[in-house]
């Protein structure tokens, strides 16, 4: 099996590293446009084989699609990433153009793969690459909610003091800090509800945190974050690629599920070989079933923005 990354950059390799080592694929394909940073960072993650003890291959190009031809699978990253103070709205006028033309080129050479999109605004990106590309829906995954409901889990374990692991917590809506929606009161500690051990300033302290996580670590470090999405993501590619059947929160195209059509938002879903195998129903109070509504009407405003422009 092949699985390409489009992107050489943090996030991109730190989602190829993730997948090597869990060897996921015979060959894993790093791909940028940028001469030789893709080649330098396949070099340099491969002189680690003889100590992490994996047997992938790994293979840097430059802007060469026929190397990524027969890939199963394909993570694109690529786009520039959001800087402190830009809006996730801004990136879409840049970022739009590089998904076009990433997707078709991956498809010309791999018409059987399945597409994880990551590069922002990831719902409106996601949304693109399926009506530029004209594939299935459940062949095209936006992981916003996957690294979402991850940092959810993160900040119900800090204030709980638990292991992450034994959280059990989703984000809904769309991947951005005004659009993401917490579900705290489904969330659960080994079966039983957290809201039996934190308090309402808790519960919306932990939830306010999360919407804002990813603008709080670019506002950290100067530049969006790269381990947790890159783990994400490589957590929705073994899901495909092993079948695992796993229930992970993901931006998929909906066509009238949840009350919505022709929109691509974050919802769960299970993720097996075939990509999106199923979106599951949930049950949402009025509450956040409003919430959603007003996500969605905001993921659509920015997916207006792709036909004002001529994109789509």
């Amino acid at each position: 099996m092949k699985i390409t990354i489009v992107g050489a950059g943090a996030v991109g390799a730190t989602t190829a590293d993730n997948i090597v080592r869990r060897e996921l694929a015979e060959e894993v394909v790093l791909l940028d446009i940028k001469e030789g940073f893709a080649e330098g960072k396949a070099q340099d993650m491969s002189q680690t084989a003889a100590l992490l003890n994996f047997d992938t291959t790994i293979t840097g190009v430059t802007n060469d699609y026929s190397k990524t031809a027969g890939s199963s699978v394909a993570v694109i990253t690529s786009g520039i990433p959001r800087k402190p103070g830009m809006t996730r709205e801004e990136l879409i006028g840049t970022n739009a153009a590089i998904v076009k033309d990433v997707a078709s080129n991956l498809l010309k050479h791999s018409p059987d793969i399945i597409l994880v999109v990551v590069s922002n605004p990831m719902d409106t990106m996601t949304y693109l690459a399926l009506k530029a590309t004209g594939l299935p829906k459940n062949r095209i995954i936006g992981m916003g909610g996957t690294l979402d409901s991850a940092r959810f889990r993160y900040q119900l374990s800090k204030k709980l003091g638990a292991s992450a692991a034994d959280l059990n917590a989703i984000v809904i809506g769309g991947h951005g800090d005004t659009t993401m929606i917490p579900l705290i009161k489904h969330a659960t500690w080994n079966s039983v509800p957290v809201t039996d051990f934190l308090s309402s300033a808790d519960q919306e302290e932990i939830v306010k945190a999360t919407m804002v996580g990813g603008a709080t670590l670019t506002k950290l470090i100067g530049t969006s974050a790269w381990y947790a999405p890159g783990a994400a993501s490589a957590a929705v590619v073994e899901s495909i690629v092993r079948d695992q059947k796993k229930l992970f929160t993901a931006s998929v195209y909906l066509e009238g599920e949840y009350g919505f059509s022709d929109i691509n938002l974050g919802v769960p879903i299970i993720i097996g070989k075939n990509g999106v195998e199923k979106i599951i129903p949930m049950s949402l109070d009025e509450e956040d079933q409003q919430r959603l509504n007003e996500s969605a009407d905001a993921v659509q405003k920015m997916n207006n923005v792709l036909k004002d422009t001529g994109v789509l």
